[in-house]
């Protein structure tokens, strides 16, 4: 068995198969140098300094795991059941692509020095003396990780502007309704939020918008998107999606015998959302590799199809966000959003729990995540109510 990439996919389908009873060689390829560790602290312990690094607990000596670290993947070639790597190709039985995503890039600044994302613990490394010196930073997109990062260098004592092209925070990913509060939370740590605005240009002293103004900035992070990291596929005969994913079945297979894609870099059909989901957060890494390792060792795996979770920190708050919502489904608010804790639950037109978003209100999370996973109906008035728990507004 080979796995392509070290990240939490990777590592734990790695683990997985051990567990799962597969006894022949596994050989996971690293493209980084680094031991593999996780992502999640990068944009906050790694990030301030607090910890250097945040490498999984995972014995892969004692587990007969092959690590192979710095080698980067060049193509694959399924008929051959060979992976080329820039160290020479790679014989497989089975394949399992867990390479992940990458950041998308400002257009012209790939080379500038000023100009930084946060992906890599490479990246959290080259950023820290940033936030130790308290430099001016200008942050281009209000998104998830623009929000974290923005936390962490306030927290630091930097000054900080976040400009978003759209007209609010987290446009892509929430409504109005749910991003708009949000706004709120960047005054209130002093981060300055620029909205409807896009950046022209990166510059020598700093960043050009589009309207002319130019915002002086140290360093500039970007964090408008990722997109998976497949384009070494290209002439595999792999199938990929619209958006540069690996097409994947309902157990994760590729559209090639003997190659399996798990985590950020694949997307697969949901039964429960009538389409199909391509994931990029931290908890499908973690779950998908149970079922890739149980198609491989011969069981028959139920399809899979979680409940897509994950959460954030910034600006003092947790938020937390499960399910997968769609413009027809029905938005309910529990609490005053302008409040510290509030939630908004997303009913389908049967009135079935279909999303929920919490900030501050784990209780709902917890409770919210099984009944999407139930699909029993809800009563939209008692969801609306913050007063009764969610799991007793069933119909």
């Amino acid at each position: 068995m080979v796995v392509v990439g070290a990240g939490m996919a990777g590592v734990q389908t790695a683990v997985a198969l051990r567990e799962q009873g597969y006894e022949g060689p596994v050989t996971l390829l690293g493209a980084e140098p680094h031991p593999p560790y996780d992502r999640p602290p990068l944009s906050k312990a790694v990030l301030l300094g607090t910890a250097d690094g945040s490498a999984f607990d995972v014995d892969f000596e004692g587990l007969g795991i092959g690590l192979r670290l710095g080698v980067a993947v060049t193509g694959v070639r399924p008929a051959e059941h060979l992976v080329d790597t820039d160290a020479g190709p790679v014989p497989y039985t089975a394949l399992v692509l867990a390479t992940g995503a990458d950041p998308l890039a400002l257009p012209g600044t790939q080379d500038h020095p000023a100009v930084h994302v946060l992906r890599t613990l490479d990246d959290a490394t080259r950023l820290r003396p940033v936030l130790a010196d308290r430099r001016t930073v200008v942050v281009v997109g209000a998104g998830w990780i623009g929000a974290e990062f923005a936390t962490a260098a306030r927290e630091a004592g930097c000054h900080v502007t976040v400009v978003e092209a759209a007209e609010r925070p987290l446009a892509g990913a929430l409504p109005a309704e749910a991003a708009e509060p949000m706004a709120a939370w960047y005054a209130e740590q002093g981060v300055e939020l620029l909205t409807g605005v896009a950046v022209s240009r990166v510059e020598d002293h700093g960043v050009r918008l589009a309207d002319g103004r130019l915002l002086p900035a140290d360093a500039v992070v970007v964090g408008i998107g990722a997109r998976p990291a497949t384009g070494f596929l290209a002439g595999s005969g792999i199938a990929l999606d619209p958006h540069g994913a690996v097409l994947a079945d309902g157990v994760l297979r590729a559209s090639v015998p003997d190659v399996y894609a798990v985590g950020d870099c694949a997307s697969f059909p949901s039964a429960r959302y009538g389409r199909r989901l391509l994931v990029h957060h931290w908890d499908n890494a973690l779950q998908g590799p149970r079922t890739v390792a149980a198609a491989l060792t011969g069981q028959e795996p139920d399809p899979y199809d979680p409940v897509p979770y994950f959460w954030s920190e910034q600006f003092g708050r947790f938020v937390q966000y499960a399910g997968h919502h769609a413009p027809e489904d029905l938005l309910v608010h529990r609490g005053d959003p302008h409040s510290a804790a509030w939630s908004l639950c997303w009913l389908s037109p049967a009135g079935a729990l279909r999303a929920v978003l919490t900030v501050g209100r784990p209780r709902d999370l917890t409770q919210g995540r099984k009944l999407i996973a139930s699909g029993a109906p809800l009563t939209p008035s008692l969801v609306a109510d913050p007063t009764v728990p969610l799991k007793s507004a069933t119909a």
